[in-house]
């Protein structure tokens, strides 16, 4: 999406669709107050009348008179009170301007950047993320009838800055929000793809691909390379299926030489049948979304080298189907990981971290300083917070204080739970080291403490996002199926120890 700055009187400003955000309660932006009255106060008839009330979330769209402003339509969103306004709600603003602008068929925008307390870079980032994330709709393999209208892309967005604002503060925001956005929007049309077409095999060409257009390494291992490192678990995963497994490896170079890098960590399970135990038929098509972790890696990956970010990153995705055959591992078999650990499978359906197990550990070669890992791990998650935010986990309280607060400034909310070292005795096995499921009681957290196994001393957080990666699409810059969560959390981290 091209993005840019400018500033002018709100009714001056040709656009098919003028997005302007208005406050709850009697003040008014000056700039808002001039446009109502070239609009003959259209505004503050419809807060008079009740139809919005500037509540966030409210929207009214406005057809001026003829030549009583220069916009075609003028969309009045509320976004709640002054003193409480967020970058979220600013996002969620973007997000419902992308959506009548697609209602509209306006292949552009403008977006009046209110006057508030939001730090005017990081207003126009969230305005452009929620915009760019408000565009996105999966139509990749839907047909079109031969008379139907050809579809209109959101191309352009203007952000309209008040007279106060920093107009390069605004812009720089602007551009890394388009950048981080459009990133997601990578890692939502990787998990919204079936999986008869997103492959481990896929996975790997999609990382080739960013690895050539940024000048990252890549490193790709397949079966063979696997049985040299030892990666039993990883292996033992893909016994069921006749898909090669992979795991990958993208490694951007933005640092000084010799500087640790921070290693970001996928689960990327392009189906999952749940192995011998067989998951239920219903709601199994949703599967084909287990490789959403491994999607935000290279999401983020995308958007680091687009960014040229100052900092060594290096992004991990072990990849593969876990299925049902004749050569699948079953309930009581026991595999050595790479790490050394012998590992008993007490359930089939548990599979996510055993092919983390091993690229965990296959990261610990980076010396990392940091390590991230994201997976859609446990249904425990869900019932425990639902799909409001993402389990953390790790072995680090200030890392973990770090990974909250980039949840909250990208609206992509985190929320701790407690490893204690009682929890670990839930996977100790009579005939292995560890067995691969603590049962029901703390799923989540078990599973965290099977993966704590495999970092070492490396400072890590394990991001559940089973409840977040995916859903209905009830937020105003979100849409049915793959969020792209946690891509833009991943960003900011990475930004945030890139000074």
């Amino acid at each position: 999406m091209n993005v840019s700055v400018l500033r002018g009187e709100l009714a001056s400003l040709e656009t098919p669709l003028l997005a302007v955000p208005v406050f709850e309660g009697n003040g008014a932006d000056p700039a808002v107050q001039a446009l109502d009255l070239a609009l003959g106060g259209l505004i503050a008839a419809v807060r008079e009348r009740g139809d919005l009330r500037g509540k966030e979330g409210e929207s009214v769209t406005l057809y001026p008179a003829g030549g009583s402003v220069a916009a075609q339509r003028v969309l009045v969103i509320g976004l709640g009170k002054p003193d409480s306004l967020t970058p979220e709600k600013l996002r969620r603003a973007g997000g419902t301007a992308a959506r009548q602008a697609a209602r509209a068929r306006a292949a552009s925008v403008t977006f009046a950047l209110p006057a508030s307390s939001v730090d005017s870079g990081d207003a126009a980032r969230a305005v452009t993320e929620g915009v760019v994330l408000g565009s996105y709709s999966f139509t990749e393999l839907k047909s079109r009838a031969d008379d139907a209208p050809a579809p209109v892309e959101l191309a352009d967005l203007a952000i309209a800055v008040p007279a106060e604002a920093d107009e390069a503060a605004v812009a720089e925001g602007a551009r890394v929000g388009s950048v981080v956005a459009s990133a997601e929007n990578f890692a939502r049309n990787l998990g919204n793809l079936p999986g008869n077409v997103v492959t481990p095999t896929r996975l790997a060409e999609v990382a080739g691909d960013i690895s050539t257009r940024f000048g990252m390494k890549l490193t790709v291992l397949g079966p063979r390379e696997m049985e040299a490192e030892g990666m039993g678990a990883l292996l033992a995963v893909a016994r069921g299926t006749d898909e090669e497994p992979r795991l990958i490896v993208l490694e951007h170079r933005g640092g000084a030489d010799g500087d640790r890098p921070l290693v970001l960590v996928g689960k990327g399970l392009t189906f999952d049948a749940g192995g011998i135990s067989i998951k239920p038929a219903a709601g199994m098509e949703e599967m084909k979304f287990d490789m959403c972790g491994g999607a935000a890696v290279l999401g983020a990956m995308h958007a680091i080298g687009e960014l040229g970010v100052k900092a060594n990153v290096v992004g991990i995705v072990p990849s593969s189907e876990n299925l049902l055959g004749g050569k699948a591992m079953k309930p009581g078999d026991i595999f050595r990981a790479a790490s050394g650990k012998t590992i008993e499978v007490v359930n089939t359906d548990a599979e996510g971290r055993l092919i983390l197990a091993d690229a965990l550990h296959y990261a610990k070669r980076f010396d990392p300083v940091a390590m991230l890992d994201a997976a859609t791990l446990t249904g425990a998650c869900v019932i425990a917070l639902g799909h409001q935010a993402s389990g953390i986990m790790g072995n680090d309280e200030a890392l973990l204080d770090e990974v909250k607060r980039a949840g909250d400034r990208t609206g992509e909310r985190c929320w701790p739970l407690p490893m204690f070292d009682e929890y670990r005795d839930q996977i100790k096995s009579d005939y292995a080291d560890i067995k691969n499921s603590g049962g029901r009681p703390a799923g989540t957290i078990t599973a965290a403490w099977f993966l704590r196994e495999f970092v070492g001393d490396t400072p890590w957080v394990h991001l559940d996002v089973a409840g977040t990666a995916y859903g209905d699409g009830k937020l105003a810059y979100l849409s049915k199926g793959s969020t792209g969560a946690p891509t833009r959390l991943f960003v900011e981290w990475v930004l945030s120890r890139a000074g």
